[in-house]
């Protein structure tokens, strides 16, 4: 990465944009990442969530209070994660 100092005299490195927190917080289809391989607890359609949240925190030098919007939105999409697969489990759908 290049640095670079801005008018205000501070460093702002070149790193990729980070996404909208709120883009990350629904998860993908998990049926999508289990398919044909059963269930696995590496599993993880929240995955660019929480990938975002450790991004935002390497970006703002491991600053807790300018990444909770990441954090949050992590969150978010674990618990609809996990509510969408006991929802299917009490349905009796199957993984495969």
């Amino acid at each position: 990465m290049t640095s670079r100092i801005t008018d205000d005299g501070t460093d702002k490195t070149s790193a990729p944009a980070l996404p909208v927190p709120a883009s990350n917080a629904a998860p993908e289809p998990y049926q999508k990442h289990f398919k044909g391989k059963g269930a696995s607890k590496f599993v993880d359609p929240c995955a660019e969530a929480s990938k975002a949240s450790m991004n935002c925190m390497n970006l703002h030098d491991y600053d807790r209070e300018q990444c909770l919007d990441y954090f949050q939105a992590y969150r978010d999409c674990k618990k609809a994660w996990m509510e969408q697969r006991k929802a299917d489990r009490r349905a009796g759908k199957a993984v495969d």
